[in-house]
Formats: C-alpha cells, structure tokens, sequence
C-alpha cells in the first residue's frame, strides 16, 4: 500500500525547525492539512488547505478523497502522543502514513525543569475531563499535563486545593521552543489570572500534600467512606481481595455484573491507567451514584450499563475479566459469562446467601479454581471498651479460563 499521506510533527518555530526530510515532505505536498495556528506558520503559497473543524473526525472521510494526491497533516510535536496520529493511523492504517514526529511538549518541558520522564506521571485534559487527573494526585509526584486552555490551569488549581494540596508548586510553559516561549511558576492555591494565559498551554505540578490533604492510593481499597452508595457495597477488605483476584492489567476490560456504587469497576480502572469497564447494574436509583464515584474518584471513562443480567450483558465487547457482585442465582448467568470470557480471562464472585454459596460450589466442582472464605471483624465500641464487630462473611470463586 503507498504511504500518501504524511504526518510531521511541527514546533513553535514552524517550517525553521524541521529536518530536511520532514521539510520536503511539507513542501512536497499538494494539499496541507492542520490546525489554524499550523497553517499560519507556513506562507501562503496556493495549495489548498484544510483546517481541522471541531470535531476533527469529521474531517477524515474528506481527507481519504484525496488518496491520489500527496496529503501532509500538521501535528502539534509528535504525532503519536496525544496526537492526531493514533486517530489517523486507526482510521487509515499506520501503513498508509509517513511519520516524522517533532519533540513532544512532554520532552520541551522535560528539558525546561531537567526532569526525567521517566519518573513523571503523563497526562492530557485537551478535550478530557478534568476528573481524569484525580487519580494522580500523589504526595511527591511530579505531573506533566497538555492544557485545553487557559481555564484548565484554575480547574488544576481547584482540584488541588480541595484535596489538600494547595501548597502543589505550579509551572505553566507557553510557546514552548518559539519566539514567544514563556514559564511562569507560582503555587496551585495562587489566584491565577486567566487574562494574557496562551492556550495549549503545558502545565508541570510538583504535588505537596498538606495536613489536611486527602489521600487515595491507586492500591485496590479505598476506605469505604471514598463511596456514595446506599449500604450495597463490596467492604474495603474484600475489595481488595477481590482486585487481587480480578488482577487488573494494561488494557483490559472488566465487566462488573451488579456494580452496586461501582466500587469494582472504579478500583479496576484506577489501578491500571489504561484498563477499561462496564458496570451493570439493574437500579435504576444506583446509575447516577456510579456515575458520580466514577467522575470523583478519576475514571469518567467507566461504561454504565443499566439492566437485568444475563440480558443486559448481550451484545457487549467480550471480556478480559467478570466480577459477579450479585445475581449469582440467576439462571443462565453463569453460562452466558464463562462463555463471553476470553480465554486467560478471570471469573470471581462473590456470595453472602446460602443460596448464592450452593451455585459458588457447584460451580467449583465444574471448572476448579478457587474458593475463599473472608471474614472480616472490625473494633468497635462496645460500652467503655471495645470489642471486635464482625462483617457478614464472604464466601469468594475465581477461576482462570484456561
């Protein structure tokens, strides 16, 4: 397949700052395409242009007319990082491009604060929620963040300063490798100015935890006062032992198969950046409190499902992994989820019913795995003193499918 269309990464000092072989391919091209700010870099010369519209996807079948002609996309430093090349390459296939990143705003920044990259925390909040950062909120870590605009530096800010760590030390670097380069620094519980700010802006946070900080490891178990939820919910001891058994891993799905608060789920995607999940729940009363555990505690992107399973599972993307939190008696379930595993793939439930414990061990005597018995006491105050509270116990299943 001929490479037709070119993906350069260019920098603040336009068409000066590219290698030779980036800057034929720029020259070369019979149509130019990129954002305002890319175009205007380059002198007007007659070629047609086209300029990104808001969404940019639906700039792509556009683009696809012109496979006969030599296409040249403008990216912002390299293409593949946070960049437009993932969704070019997905729609037309990485075979039909010829790439030549620029350096990222990650490494400009990098070399501005003589960080290293690799012990700081990446992320982009350019047309992402700004929830999305909560989970990387760490004493001591160091974040490097691609700014939407101005207006996320104070989103930043107040984030921060409500987790407690308003003391976080602020570097906002604009223009990064041009004639209008700028870093300004200060603290995220600064009143920060959005006049004179530049958009698409890079933002460097030296997270500093006060007193009063919150704080929320990426560790399965959360404490259980980290939900909104009406009493069903899987305790903080067992949530652990049941991530454990779920073993999260990079990219991917759990189905959570009667999420309750969504505490499964959430704990599954926080504890992996890049994992992915459905939580499936039939209260319709319970939808908007996973939704808002999911939007405060950093994973926006977990799908919510509402429905009865096993009908509400039909249809969707087979899994890498299934926690069954409830409805194990129903008939079918079982089957239908084994079978839309993926091989590899785990299966873990839990029962607190006698009858939901007889389907757990029936089917143990089928397929193996595991059974676990968690009994959690926790002290409590008993008159002057105090004693230990027991939970109800947990009777848990997981299997591999081999």
């Amino acid at each position: 397949m001929s490479r037709w269309l070119s993906v350069v990464g260019l920098g603040e000092d336009g068409l000066d700052g590219l290698s030779p072989a980036a800057r034929l391919l720029v020259e070369s091209a019979d149509i130019l395409v990129g954002g305002a700010r890319h175009l205007a870099l380059l002198p007007e010369d007659g070629r047609k242009r086209l300029a990104w519209p808001s969404p940019m996807m639906d700039l792509l079948p556009e683009i696809g007319t012109y496979r006969d002609q030599e296409v040249c996309v403008l990216a912002t430093g390299d293409p593949f990082c946070f960049g437009v090349g993932t969704a070019l390459a997905k729609h037309f296939g990485h075979d039909a491009l010829r790439v030549v990143p620029g350096a990222s705003a990650f490494s400009l920044a990098a070399a501005r604060l003589g960080w290293s990259l690799d012990q700081v925390e990446t992320l982009s909040l350019h047309g992402r929620p700004l929830s999305l950062l909560e989970s990387f909120i760490q004493p001591e870590a160091r974040l490097l963040i691609l700014s939407e605009n101005a207006a996320t530096l104070q989103g930043v800010a107040r984030l921060l300063s409500a987790r407690g760590f308003g003391g976080s030390e602020f570097t906002v670097l604009e223009h990064m490798g041009g004639p209008k380069e700028r870093i300004v620094t200060g603290r995220a519980d600064e009143d920060w100015p959005l006049q004179g700010m530049a958009d698409f802006n890079s933002l460097a946070v030296e997270c500093r935890a006060g007193p009063e900080a919150v704080l929320r490891s990426r560790a399965p178990g959360l404490p259980d006062a980290a939900y909104h939820h009406d009493g069903q919910m899987t305790k903080r001891e067992v949530r652990a032992a049941t991530l454990s058994a779920l073993m999260p891993m990079p990219g991917q799905l759990l189905w959570d198969v009667g999420a309750g608060c969504g505490s499964i789920s959430i704990e599954w995607m926080r504890a992996e950046r890049h994992c992915r999940a459905v939580a499936i729940e039939r209260k319709r009363e319970r939808l908007a409190m996973i939704a808002g555990n999911a939007e405060a505690l950093g994973t926006p992107g977990l799908e919510i499902v509402t429905g009865e399973a096993p009908a509400a599972l039909e249809g969707l993307e087979p899994p890498d992994a299934i926690f069954v939190g409830g409805g194990a008696t129903r008939e079918g379930l079982f089957d239908l989820c084994w079978n839309a595993i993926k091989p590899g793939g785990r299966l873990v439930a839990n029962a607190v019913t006698l009858e939901s414990e007889q389907i757990l061990f029936t089917r143990h005597a089928a397929l193996g795995g595991e059974l676990t018995r968690i009994a959690v006491s926790r002290a409590a105050p008993v008159g002057p003193y105090h004693g230990w509270r027991p939970l109800m116990p947990v009777t848990q299943f997981s299997v591999v499918k081999t």
